[in-house]
Parts: structure tokens; C-alpha cells; sequence
């Protein structure tokens, strides 16, 4: 029987291990759609998995990767067809069943999206989970009322992916974006994604954070968690919505109900493993047109599976900026 080959995680002796191994199709978890992937990604949780540095993994073995895109080679489910060109992310995709640094991905077709109009394989997997979760932050801000007329919108954590792949599509809708950092030397990347103008976090007073601040941010988009989040709640505006994305400084929140009932804040939970199809499939297909990012390739670094434990080490320590695209076929 053939073999590919994947990057399989696994518990061994109370301790993470993660390594390329050969595999048949015959040892994947089960599902109705089999696809030869093209292209993988890495994102934040894809480093904590692979690295043990986070509880991301429910069952061992699993092969990693929470994202892939690739062409269908069987299928028993009358909505996919060999030759399809499918995206697969969320649910427990590289998380409890196997995922998307493979060469070829078997997952339940209620899990498959098709390729939307206006993106390649490759542009697929250089938005991935962290680009359709600013996707789905957008929608979800607009929905309650955010406008570019409404005033400036921040992004933190904006060097990261989805920072970076927020600040291209807001500037290309029409906002007034605020790229907040804590990289005092990627001012020149950050503007040329759009960013009208750039914070550094070290400019800030984390430790005297009012209550209720100068009301400055019609939005925001919040990849921090932590104080950070407490102070963009404390300097919204009247009717602002607060998308949060992320947990990269902390998963606790210090606030107060003031910015909420005083002057209308919307905190908005940003869930991308969880969405409906038809919301998931409306963000993708606006990823393709609408929304489709201006500058993918400024953001992209392309790597081999064989490069994943050097990449995850730079995620962890916020040496990457950007996508990083596994290339997997062809």
C-alpha cells in the first residue's frame, strides 16, 4: 500500500513529540472526503500543538494542522467530486482528528468548504485559520454597525497573522487603521499593509488602567487578551465594537461594566472553530473577493513540513510575522 508523508504528534512517556512519519490512507481517521493536499499553514495553535507548549491535542497520535487545501481524490458524499478543489479548518481538525501536514487528508465532508471564486490553493492556506478569523471579525463588527465613517479602528498583536491580514482588508474597505505593535521595526511592513498609522505597546500604561478612558477607537481587533484588552475596552467610543480574537498576552480579563453600559461597547467573541457553514462559507467567498487581501505575498513565508519545529520556535517567541504556508505538493 502507498505511503505519504505527515508530521504526527504524539505522548510519549507524560511528554509531546512531533516528527515526519510514513503513512497509508488506511490509518487516517475516518470521513466520506479524501483530498491530496496542496497546502498547509501554521498558526499560533499549530505551535502550541507541536510543541506541547499548550494543551491543544485531545488524542494521541494526531497528525497536526488545523488548516489544508487541496484537490479531492475519492469521495462517498454527493456534494464533493474528484477534482474539487476543497479547504479544510476548524472543528477538530489537527486537533482530535488528523489534520493537514499530510500529503493527503480524510475528514467528514460537513467539514469541507469549496474553493472559493478568486483564490488559489496556495492564497487559500496564506489566509488560512488566522486570515478567515479576521475575515469573520470583520463581518461579524460590521453586522453591529462598525463603518469606515464611525472613526479608527486598532489592531493589536498586528505583525501576527491574523494582525496582518486585519489591518489589509480594513484599509482596503475604507478604515482609518491603527496598527498597534510591540516591534519598533515593523513600522515599514506594517504601513505598507495599510495601516494609516502605528503604536508601540511600550507606550502604554498597563498598570493605570481607568475605568473609562478618552474614547478614541470606533473598533478594534484584539489578538492580546489580558491588560490590553482592558485598555481598548476602556478607550472605545460611544456604540464601538471590540472584536476579541486572541489570547497571546493572557486569557484574563480586568474590566469594569462601564464601557458596556455607558457607553454601548459591543465585546465581540470571535469564534473560528465553531462558525455555521453558511457563515463560514460567506466569509470565505468575501475572502475571495471583497476582502481579499491586497498584499498576501508581503506577508507569506513558504516552508517545507521537514522546517515545522524551527517555525513553531519562532511563532512562540514572536520572531514571524505574517503567513507562514506549508507547501506540500506540486
Amino acid at each position: 500500500m502507498a505511503t505519504f508523508k505527515a508530521y504526527r504528534i504524539f505522548n510519549e512517556d507524560g511528554k509531546v513529540q512531533a516528527r515526519l512519519v510514513e503513512m497509508t490512507l488506511d490509518e487516517l481517521d475516518a470521513g466520506e472526503v479524501v483530498f491530496r493536499t496542496a497546502f498547509s499553514s501554521v498558526n499560533f495553535k499549530d505551535a502550541l500543538a507541536g510543541t506541547g507548549a499548550g494543551k491543544i491535542i485531545r488524542r494521541f497520535p494526531c497528525v497536526g494542522g488545523v488548516d489544508a487545501a487541496g484537490t479531492v481524490t475519492s469521495s462517498t458524499d454527493a456534494r464533493f467530486k474528484e477534482g474539487d478543489s476543497v479547504i479544510c479548518t476548524s472543528y477538530d481538525f489537527g486537533v482530535s482528528h488528523d489534520g493537514g501536514y499530510a500529503e493527503y487528508v480524510r475528514v467528514p465532508a460537513d467539514w469541507v468548504v469549496p474553493l472559493p471564486k478568486g483564490l488559489s490553493l496556495f492564497e487559500a492556506m496564506a489566509l488560512g485559520t488566522a486570515g478567515y478569523t479576521a475575515g469573520l471579525a470583520l463581518e461579524r463588527m460590521e453586522h453591529d454597525g462598525l463603518a469606515p465613517a464611525n472613526g479608527p479602528v486598532i489592531v493589536n498583536g498586528a505583525t501576527g497573522g491574523v494582525g496582518s491580514v486585519a489591518i489589509d482588508i480594513l484599509a482596503a474597505t475604507g478604515y482609518h487603521v491603527v496598527a498597534l505593535t510591540g516591534k519598533d521595526t515593523e513600522s515599514d511592513y506594517l504601513k505598507r499593509l495599510g495601516a494609516k498609522e502605528v503604536m508601540l505597546r511600550s507606550r502604554l500604561d498597563l498598570s493605570k488602567i481607568k475605568p473609562l478612558d478618552k474614547a478614541t477607537w470606533a473598533g478594534a481587533v484584539d489578538n492580546l487578551g489580558g491588560d490590553v484588552l482592558s485598555w481598548l475596552a476602556s478607550t472605545m467610543q460611544v456604540g464601538g465594537t471590540l472584536a476579541s480574537v486572541g489570547l497571546a498576552a493572557g486569557h484574563t480579563l480586568n474590566t469594569t461594566v462601564m464601557p458596556f453600559i455607558l457607553r454601548g461597547v459591543s465585546l465581540l467573541g470571535i469564534d473560528s472553530v465553531n462558525t455555521p457553514m453558511a457563515l463560514r462559507r460567506r466569509v470565505w467567498e468575501r475572502l475571495g473577493s471583497d476582502l481579499k487581501p491586497r498584499h498576501l505575498n508581503d506577508m507569506v513565508t513558504t516552508v517545507a513540513l521537514q522546517d515545522l519545529p524551527g517555525v513553531f520556535d519562532k511563532i512562540l517567541k514572536a520572531q514571524m510575522r505574517g503567513r507562514t504556508v506549508v507547501k506540500l505538493a506540486g
